[in-house]
């Protein structure tokens, strides 16, 4: 089951950004793709939020066409759905796309962390520890909002580490959808806690070279965070 369309259209002036001024090699298109595609992503644009072209275009003060493609994109990316009575409605998680995009990620950056373990050289180290600090100190002052983004931080400087660009890519295909699921479940203080002790018995892997233990702690780590999405999913159908 999916959460269908229900909240009126955006209020997009406020939830996009400007687009004229830029100063970009990207097309206007992809421009507005990345701007629409970051509002769902971070939940301005929330499921069920209906778009509309025109609107997207008279709100950021351009033509349709570049709208049209950013749609497209959009749409073939499974961000959005088209509507029966017209435009597009932002899509929600579901049950399998959970259980799906946790399942390969436990199995990408499980090997990715393996990898690392077996890979990585004197200094490495160095950077994803000061992301566990700062995580913690984000924690011990209630800041959550800032949690996600130290969160992939640390989790693209552990990938990097592997030393394998194809892993690194396949796993960034999945960026996205991944972020949404990180903000559901660091906006819990005591599930961000576990989190981030979790980081640091990452790091204490890698450093002993221990690629087998370190790749099924990561898994049980991503799993962990696919039991509470999904609980939380199943709290939002009562």
């Amino acid at each position: 089951m999916r959460i269908k369309p229900r909240l009126p259209d955006a209020n997009l002036k406020i939830v996009l950004r400007p687009m004229r001024g830029l100063s970009t090699r990207k097309s206007l298109g992809e421009l507005v793709y990345d701007n629409l595609r970051q509002a769902i992503v971070r939940g301005d644009l929330a499921p069920g939020t209906r778009l509309v072209e025109s609107r997207i275009a008279g709100a950021q003060g351009i033509s349709r066409t570049p709208v049209r493609e950013a749609i497209r994109k959009l749409e073939r990316e499974r961000f959005i759905e088209r509507l029966p009575r017209g435009g597009f409605g932002v899509l929600g998680l579901n049950r399998q796309d959970i259980i799906e995009t946790f399942g390969i990620r436990s199995v990408l950056e499980g090997y990715a962390a393996r990898l690392a373990a077996l890979n990585y050289q004197a200094d490495d180290l160095k950077p994803l520890e000061a992301k566990v600090d700062e995580f913690e100190r984000l924690l011990r002052r209630n800041q959550l909002r800032g949690l996600p983004d130290v969160n992939t931080q640390f989790h693209d400087l552990l990938y990097a580490l592997s030393r394998s660009p194809r892993l690194v890519g396949m796993i960034d295909a999945l960026r996205d959808h991944i972020f949404r699921f990180r903000q559901i479940i660091l906006r819990d203080a005591r599930q961000a806690r576990v989190s981030n002790d979790d980081h640091r018995l990452i790091l204490e892997h890698i450093r002993r070279r221990d690629a087998e233990g370190v790749e099924r702690l990561v898994r049980e780590h991503i799993l962990r965070g696919q039991e509470m999405v999904l609980k939380t999913f199943d709290r939002s159908l009562e």
